[in-house]
C-alpha cells in the first residue's frame, strides 16, 4: 500500500528504506504557522452542549458566593468572578505539570526515552508547522499502546508504546495527538468538565438528600417528592424543556468524541502518517481478537456490548478509523 505523502513532506526513494520503520526527517528550515491552533466544528459542538451545565454551575456558585456574603461580608462577585477566570489556570505551565503528575498519572521521560521521543516529535510538528517546544512530553507507565492529549500543551504517550513502535509508527500515533491539540479538542475537554463541576457536585448531593426520603414518615415523602415535582415541571415549562437536554448529553458528548477520534486521524493522514496509523490499528485490533480467542478457549463469557454501551463509547471502533484512514489513502492517489 503506498504511502500518502502531502506537500512539504519528505518522499523517500526507490532505495528508501520501508516507511512503516524508518521516519524521513525534513531537510531545510522549519516554517512555523501564524496559527497553529483551532477549533473545529467537534470542539463547537462540545461546547454547546456543556452550555447548560455551565450555566447550573454559574447558578450554583451564585448561590455559595451569595450565601457567603451574607455570612462573612465578603463581595459575592469576588468568589463567583474567580470561578469564573479560574480555567485559565488550566493553561500555565505549573498547573499543567500538576494535573500531568497528579491527576493523568504521567512521568517525565527518561534520558534514554527523551532522546528516542524527542526527534520523533520535532519531525511530527516540523511537518505541522508547529513548534515543539510549545507542548511537554510526559511518559504513562502503561502495557498499551495509547497516547493521549490534555490541557493545553500535554502529550503523553505510553511507556509500552516507546517501546514497541517504529519511530514511524511512533510518528503516527503523536501526530494523531497533536491534531487534539491544533483542533481544540484537547482544551475544549478540559474546561467543559471544570466548568461543569459545581452542577455535578450539586447534583450529587441532591440525590444523596432524595436517597434520605426513604427515611422520612411516608406522609413527608409524599410532600417533598411533590414540591419536587412541581418545581421540576416549572422549569422545564420556563426553559421549554432544555433543562431536560443534560439526560441526552452523554450520548451527544460521546458522539461528537467519535467524530474528533476520526478528525484527529484525519490531521495525522494529512502529515504524511496514515500508513503508519493504519499498522498501528491493526496491531491493536489483531490484540483485541487474541484477547477474545484467549478468553473463548478459557471458557469464559465473552462480554457482548450492547447498544447503550456502544452509544456511550467515546472512541470509534478500529474498524471504523481503518475504513476512514483508507479512504485518504485512496484520495491521494
Amino acid at each position: 500500500m503506498p504511502m500518502p505523502y502531502e506537500s512539504g513532506t519528505p518522499r523517500p526513494d526507490s532505495s528508501s528504506p520501508d516507511p512503516d520503520t524508518a521516519l524521513p526527517r525534513r531537510t531545510g528550515r522549519v516554517h512555523i504557522a501564524a496559527h497553529s491552533r483551532g477549533a473545529d466544528i467537534t470542539t463547537i459542538g462540545s461546547l454547546a452542549l456543556h452550555l447548560p451545565h455551565g450555566a447550573a454551575s454559574l447558578a450554583v456558585i451564585f448561590v455559595v458566593s451569595y450565601t457567603f456574603d451574607r455570612l462573612t461580608g465578603l463581595p459575592w462577585w469576588i468568589l463567583l468572578g474567580s470561578w469564573v477566570v479560574s480555567g485559565a489556570l488550566f493553561f500555565q505551565r505549573p498547573c499543567e505539570r500538576l494535573l500531568a503528575l497528579w491527576l493523568f498519572g504521567l512521568r517525565y521521560p527518561t534520558p534514554e526515552e527523551h532522546e528516542r521521543l524527542r526527534p520523533v516529535w520535532r519531525e511530527v510538528t516540523a511537518r505541522a508547522g508547529v513548534d515543539a517546544n510549545s507542548y511537554q512530553l510526559w511518559i504513562e507507565e502503561s502495557d498499551e499502546i495509547n497516547a493521549m492529549a490534555a490541557a493545553g500543551h500535554i502529550v503523553g504517550v505510553t511507556s509500552h508504546s516507546l517501546r514497541t513502535l517504529t519511530p514511524a509508527q511512533l510518528g503516527g500515533v503523536l501526530a494523531h495527538e497533536l491534531g487534539h491539540h491544533t483542533r481544540g479538542h484537547a482544551w475544549a475537554t478540559l474546561l467543559s468538565l471544570w466548568y461543569a463541576l459545581p452542577a455535578r457536585l450539586a447534583l450529587r448531593a441532591l440525590l444523596r438528600l432524595i436517597a434520605l426520603l426513604s427515611r422520612l414518615p411516608a406522609g413527608a415523602a409524599a410532600v417533598v417528592i411533590g414540591v419536587c415535582g412541581a418545581a421540576l415541571v416549572a422549569l422545564a415549562t420556563a426553559t421549554y424543556g432544555m433543562i431536560l437536554l443534560p439526560l441526552a448529553t452523554p450520548y451527544l458528548m460521546a458522539a461528537i468524541s467519535r467524530r474528533s477520534e476520526l478528525r484527529a486521524d484525519e490531521h495525522a493522514a494529512g502529515l504524511g502518517f496514515a500508513f503508519q496509523l493504519m499498522t498501528v490499528l491493526r496491531q491493536e485490533c489483531d490484540r483485541e481478537e487474541s484477547r477474545r480467542v484467549t478468553v473463548t478457549v478459557l471458557g469464559a463469557a465473552s462480554p457482548d456490548e450492547g447498544l447503550v454501551t456502544r452509544l456511550l463509547d467515546s472512541h470509534p471502533d478500529v474498524h471504523t478509523r481503518l475504513h476512514h484512514l483508507q479512504a485518504h489513502v485512496e484520495n491521494r492517489r
